[in-house]
C-alpha cells in the first residue's frame, strides 16, 4: 500500500505518515507489546498488524474515555444536579528556574508575543507566503548533450538541451515549479558585433522552447532578451567603435529577437538590456506580428551590480572591455526606480522586475507600493553562491537561510522570484529531502 501524508496541528503533532513498520527506518517493534519505539525514544502504539500510525508525542497513548450510554437528557439531569463528569485538572503553573527575580507584571494592555505563543497562532497570523507557484526557475542551456557543472555555482549545470533540460523542468513540476526561463551559453563562433544570432529562428532559445512545449504545453516559458550572450564585444548592446552602446539601434535587434523568441512558443519576453525606450517597442513589434498575448516582463531596475559574477561565469559572457553603468543602474540610486517603472508602465510591461533581489529590498517595496503590476525580484547568482558556500564551510544553515531569504523577498513585496533555489526551495516546502 502507498504510503499517505496527513497534515495535522503543529502543536501537538508533527506530520503524520501512515506507513509498513517492515519498511521504515529507525523504528523497532515490540511484538509481545504491540509498541513501536523511534530511534530517538519515543513510542508508538500499533493500531493494526499491517499498518500504524505514529503520534510524535512522546507521551503514552490515554486510553479513550468509556461512553456511559446516557441520553442527552440523562447528561444535562446530571450535570443540573451537581454531578459533573470528571475532566482533566487545570494543569500547574510551570515554575521558574531558581533565581528569578519576583517582579510586578508591567502595565501592558498590549502584548505582542501573545499572538505569537504557539506554532497554531503564528501559522494563522503569518502575513506572507511562500509557494512553489511563486518561483521562475533559471537554467543554463547549451549545445552538448551532457550536463556541466558551473564551477562558481555549486548544484547548477549547463543542461544539454535535448536531454538534461527536459529531465530538470520534469523534477522542477514534480514539485510545483512550472514557471522556468532559459539562458543560453552561445558558441563563440557564433557570436558578433551585432549579435545577429540572437534572432536566428533555429538557434538554441528557440529550438529548446519548441522542444519543450511539445513535451510540456502548459510549461510557462520565459525567455532573455539581450543581445550579451550573442555579441563577440559581451554587452547588452551593439557597441560603438568609441565605446559607446547604441541604444536605438540595439532595440531594433532587441525586436528581432523577442519575434523569434514568440514564434518558437515562449510565454513571457524579458527584456534585460536596460535600453531607453525597448519596452513599448516591443510591445509594437510584438503585436504586428501576431503576438499580442506573449507578456513583457521588463528588467525595470537593474543595477550595475557585482553580484551577477557567477552567472556570467555560467554563460562566458563578461564584457570584453569596460562595464555596464552606461545602462545599468547606479546602486546608490532610489528614486531612479520610479523613472524607469513610470515609463515601463506606460510603454505597456505586464511585470516589472528588480535585479539583485536581496539587497534591494527597498527597491522591490518601492515598485510595489507604487505600481499596480506585479513585481518580480531576480535572487541572482551571486546571492545563491554566497548561501552554498556558508552552507558549504558550516557557517550558516544553508537550508534555513535560502527559507528566511526567498520570504524576505515576498514579504518585500515579490509576486514572483526568479532563483537558481528554485528546485531544491520547491523540495523543502513539500516535505521532501534533498
Amino acid at each position: 500500500m502507498a504510503s499517505t501524508m496527513i497534515s495535522v496541528s503543529p502543536s501537538n503533532f508533527a506530520s503524520i505518515r501512515e506507513l509498513k513498520a517492515q519498511t521504515h527506518t529507525g523504528l523497532k517493534l515490540n511484538g509481545r507489546t504491540n509498541q513501536v519505539y523511534f530511534n530517538t525514544g519515543g513510542m508508538i502504539k500499533v493500531r493494526s498488524s499491517s499498518r500504524f500510525i505514529i503520534n510524535a508525542s512522546n507521551e503514552k497513548e490515554a486510553a479513550p474515555l468509556k461512553k456511559l450510554g446516557l441520553t442527552d437528557e440523562e447528561c444535562e439531569a446530571a450535570v443540573v444536579a451537581g454531578n459533573a463528569p470528571e475532566a482533566p485538572p487545570v494543569p500547574p503553573k510551570p515554575a521558574a528556574p531558581a533565581g528569578t527575580p519576583l517582579a510586578s507584571l508591567l502595565p501592558l494592555n498590549k502584548r505582542p508575543r501573545r499572538n505569537r505563543k504557539s506554532p497554531v497562532l503564528r501559522a494563522a497570523f503569518q502575513e506572507t507566503q511562500l509557494s512553489p507557484a511563486n518561483f521562475v526557475y533559471p537554467l543554463f542551456i547549451h549545445e552538448g548533450e551532457e550536463d556541466t557543472p558551473i564551477g562558481a555555482m555549486p548544484g547548477c549545470y549547463r543542461l544539454g538541451w535535448r536531454h538534461g533540460l527536459l529531465e530538470e523542468v520534469s523534477k522542477a513540476r514534480d514539485v510545483g515549479v512550472n514557471s522556468i526561463v532559459l539562458f543560453p551559453k552561445v558558441p563563440d563562433a557564433l557570436k558578433t558585433p551585432t549579435g545577429d544570432e540572437a534572432y536566428n529562428e533555429n538557434g538554441l532559445v528557440p529550438r529548446a522552447i519548441r522542444l519543450l512545449k511539445d513535451k510540456y504545453p502548459d510549461l510557462v516559458i520565459y525567455t532573455d532578451v539581450a543581445l550579451d550572450p550573442y555579441s563577440s564585444d559581451g554587452h547588452d548592446g551593439i557597441v560603438r567603435e568609441d565605446g559607446v552602446i547604441m541604444n536605438d539601434e540595439t532595440v531594433h535587434q532587441l525586436c528581432k529577437q523577442a519575434v523569434a523568441q514568440a514564434r518558437a512558443g515562449a510565454d513571457v519576453v524579458s527584456p534585460s538590456d536596460m535600453m531607453d525606450g525597448r519596452v513599448g517597442a516591443l510591445r509594437q513589434a510584438l503585436d504586428a506580428a501576431g503576438f499580442p498575448d506573449v507578456s513583457i516582463m521588463s528588467y525595470t531596475a537593474k543595477y550595475a551590480s557585482a553580484f551577477y559574477g557567477p552567472f556570467r561565469e555560467a554563460l562566458d559572457s563578461n564584457p570584453r572591455f569596460g562595464d555596464k553603468k552606461t545602462y545599468q543602474m547606479n546602486p546608490a540610486n532610489y528614486r531612479e526606480a520610479l523613472v524607469e517603472a513610470r515609463a515601463d508602465e506606460a510603454e505597456g510591461a505586464d511585470i516589472l522586475l528588480v535585479k539583485p533581489g536581496l539587497p534591494y529590498l527597498d527597491i522591490v517595496r518601492l515598485l510595489r507600493d507604487s505600481s499596480p503590476l506585479p513585481i518580480a525580484a531576480y535572487q541572482v547568482s551571486g546571492e545563491y553562491s554566497m548561501i552554498k558556500a556558508g552552507g558549504a564551510l558550516k557557517m550558516i544553515d544553508e537550508e534555513k537561510v535560502m527559507m528566511e531569504s526567498l520570504m524576505c523577498l515576498r514579504r518585500a513585496g515579490a509576486d514572483i522570484i526568479l532563483t537558481y533555489f528554485a528546485l531544491q526551495a520547491a523540495r523543502c516546502l513539500c516535505g521532501e529531502k534533498r
